[in-house]
């Protein structure tokens, strides 16, 4: 594992000389901490800060005190830094073991608080398993796990930074939501609906520099119910978290080409949206799930249960990785590489289409 003086998860600079990145995790965004009433609409995509929960939750916090947030030793990587800035005696870093940072959070959270928890996915998820089973969802915790940098997203570290098990990890654990971002103002939306959510969520994010899907924070956001965000009548793209946004650029590319493509934000894999799959397998001739996870216990295999158990005849194909371990490189060539990005998603449609 590494500490804070060396994840910098993009290959740039490391942070031995120092804490504070934030113009290396923020792009153009400026560091500030404004409070909840300034940053109710979201922000522009051309600002679009690396992470915003730090920042999001610190706002929530002044309105609701059972917000506390645990780190483990990622404060500045995550930006969970934001809240400490504003909130420094409910913060708590809680040093590289993540098992002991969920515990602690469930022991927290039976005092009445509500922990959000942040660290990598792939030590959150695989790690942290029996914990967030056992002390979290079992007992009933809201406990709010904040699984960063998911799938392949940490390319240059290799197999054991890369998280592409923890959806079909989190799925088969009881009474425990799991959910996905697509982007910033998304990920602010499932913030503020956490602090009514019963139970644990384990909610997935990508590598905080995730290209924008909605202008403004979903004012209508409710767990377990998709979104839709392209109309269609061919074929359905079922998709989530960061391959939202590529898969809406593979609808503009089949759109030139004549295929009219409906496209769903299935934000929550676990409930899922069981109505908004067989609407889709009823109105479109395909469907098409894709999702930066293997195609083994993820959200392929959420709709597959759906459609099976429904016996809906519909043209169907999961897209995500294969049964492997993927390559190590830069993030953007193992999309590619994947058929993960705009074109890859595209082609993969097209083939499905063409088949039959």
């Amino acid at each position: 594992m590494m500490s804070e003086a060396t994840a910098e998860p993009n290959g740039g600079v490391s942070e031995g000389a120092g804490q504070d990145q934030s113009d290396v995790f923020r792009g153009e965004s400026p560091v500030v901490a404004p409070r909840r009433s300034s940053t109710e609409k979201g922000i522009s995509g051309r600002s679009v800060p690396a992470f915003v929960a730090g920042e999001e939750l610190a706002a929530l916090a002044e309105f609701d005190p059972r917000i506390v947030v645990m780190t483990a030793d990622l404060a500045s990587a995550n930006r969970l830094i934001d809240f400490k800035d504003r909130h420094p005696n409910r913060f708590f870093n809680m040093g590289i073991a993540e098992k002991n940072m969920i515990t602690a959070g469930a022991g927290m959270a039976s005092t009445g608080l509500m922990p959000f928890v942040g660290t990598f996915a792939s030590f959150a998820a695989l790690l942290g398993f029996e914990q967030i089973r056992t002390d979290c969802a079992y007992a009933g915790m809201p406990v709010r796990v904040l699984a960063h940098h998911s799938g392949m997203s940490l390319g240059y570290y290799g197999t054991s930074h890369h998280a592409l098990e923890d959806l079909a990890a989190m799925r088969a654990v009881a009474d425990l939501t799991v959910a996905c971002a697509a982007d910033g103002n998304q990920l602010r939306a499932m913030l503020r609906a956490s602090l009514d959510l019963n139970g644990s969520l384990y909610l997935r994010l990508g590598r905080g520099r995730d290209p924008e899907v909605y202008p403004t924070v979903p004012e209508d956001f409710v767990f377990g119910r998709a979104t839709s965000l392209r109309e269609g009548r061919d074929v359905t793209i079922i998709t989530t978290g960061s391959e939202v946004h590529p898969s809406l650029g593979a609808a503009d590319l089949l759109a030139n080409k004549g295929l009219s493509v409906r496209v769903l934000d299935m934000h929550t894999i676990k409930p899922l949206d069981v109505a908004a799959v067989l609407a889709a397998a009823r109105e479109t001739s395909a469907v098409v799930t894709v999702e930066e996870h293997s195609i083994i216990g993820g959200l392929g295999s959420a709709v597959a249960e759906v459609l099976a158990d429904h016996r809906l005849p519909v043209s169907f194909i999961r897209h995500g990785v294969l049964d492997e371990y993927v390559l190590i490189g830069p993030p953007a060539a193992l999309y590619a590489h994947y058929r993960l990005d705009a074109v890859g998603i595209a082609g993969v449609v097209e083939e499905l289409v063409h088949a039959n």
